[in-house]
């Protein structure tokens, strides 16, 4: 059986490597972006969505500087990883008529950010806008320990790092 005779095209594509080349040059065309996709992280900071949910704060009254928590524990109870405690105390108080009142106030406030999934629900259910989930992302911490944020340390926020070389 005699074997059919190829042409002179496919011996040379064969011998040259045609279809391998070919695939190489778009292989190549795609690896020459038209645009530049990274960030010089650290020197520029990204763009982040407006509604990121990121580092939880406490936030404070303009007016008197005090928190605008009333220790309703709504926030703890919405949570569903069950991580906001808070602790509040029944402290009574005369009002401008005269007359006894009591209120609560938040005692202590803790924070763990290490089993938050940022859910913004604690947000959500603040009546006063205590609570507030902000656009820090950078929660890097070394400890364990230090996931576990104090009312002070919520009220204060995260601090921005510096980078330098």
């Amino acid at each position: 059986m005699a074997e059919p005779r190829r042409n002179w095209k496919q011996v040379l594509s064969r011998f040259l490597l045609l279809d391998l080349i070919k695939g190489l040059l778009v292989t190549f065309k795609y690896q020459a972006p038209k645009h530049c996709y990274t960030e010089r992280y650290p020197l520029v900071r990204p763009k982040i969505a407006e509604r990121f949910r990121g580092a939880p704060r406490l936030n404070l009254d303009p007016e008197t500087g005090e928190s605008l928590c009333i220790a309703c524990n709504l926030c703890a109870i919405a949570c569903p990883e069950d991580l906001i405690t808070v602790v509040e105390a029944v402290r009574e108080y005369v009002d401008h008529e005269g007359k006894t009142k009591k209120k609560r106030v938040l005692v202590d406030y803790t924070y763990d950010t290490s089993r938050c999934m940022f859910c913004g629900h604690c947000q959500d259910v603040c009546p006063t806008y205590a609570i507030e989930l902000t656009q820090e992302f950078e929660l890097a911490i070394y400890r364990r320990k230090d996931f576990v944020w104090s009312w002070e340390m919520l009220e204060k926020g995260i601090e921005q790092p510096i980078y330098t070389r």
